[in-house]
């Protein structure tokens, strides 16, 4: 009874504090899933396997025949049911999607408290370590990676005055941004001339300065310019 004490202690103790390290990162960037979610995440996950560590104790009277352990299925489960707790993070703003390095996060805090609650404490160390270098240390790094960010531009014009293909692809050329899927479309019974294209660039800046230019623009009569996830 001592060993099982000294045992559940430990390892919800560390499942507490590997849990509180990792939401500490996210509730310092402004994340919904902080502190609170990780630890009890975590502990949760250790709490859990802490039953098919002992379930030799909880069943020992049964007929050793009658008993299938296997520790693997109780990972499995809670695997599954983190999988709803990460969506529930995942976030979709008009195109742009957000959530999802929290998501993950979630999950690799549920792995770690697992392997806590196995009492492979090594692993879960190295794993804790890795996984607050990856969402520290990675962030400086992946913001200076030249990323293409992509958006979906609309620009509307009379279709008595109005910029040619050829003209307007220069126009968003001048800029840096590159434009392809070009489509037309003609509205209000003939009227009105309608682009819609994709455009991407390296630096988010650009879409500003051609938000600008089209502002200044006399004959565009009206644009939209809406940053996706791609």
């Amino acid at each position: 009874m001592e060993n099982e004490i000294i045992t559940t202690t430990l390892r919800l103790t560390l499942a507490l504090i590997a849990g509180a390290l990792i939401g500490l990162e996210r509730a310092h960037h402004g994340h919904s899933a902080g502190i609170r979610t990780h630890t009890l995440v975590c502990m949760s996950s250790s709490l859990l396997m802490l039953l098919a560590v002992f379930q030799w104790e909880l069943v020992a009277n049964a007929p050793t025949e009658t008993i299938r352990i296997d520790p693997t299925r109780m990972a499995q489960g809670l695997m599954t049911g983190i999988g709803f707790l990460g969506a529930g993070v995942i976030l979709k703003e008009s195109l742009t999607i957000r959530g999802l390095t929290t998501a993950a996060s979630i999950w690799m805090t549920a792995s770690v408290g697992v392997v806590i609650g196995m009492g492979l404490y090594f692993a879960a160390g190295l794993t804790l370590i890795f996984t607050l270098m990856v969402l520290t240390l990675f962030r400086a790094f992946e913001n200076h990676i030249p990323v293409q960010r992509y958006a979906h531009l609309t620009v509307r014009f009379s279709r008595l005055k109005h910029l040619s293909e050829q003209e307007l692809q220069q126009l968003i050329s001048d800029h840096n941004i590159r434009c392809f899927d070009m489509s037309y479309m003609l509205e209000n019974e003939g009227k009105h001339l309608q682009y819609e294209m994709t455009i991407r660039t390296t630096d988010s800046d650009n879409y500003r300065e051609l938000s600008t230019t089209l502002a200044e623009t006399e004959i565009v009569m009206e644009f939209a310019l809406r940053p996706t996830g791609n």
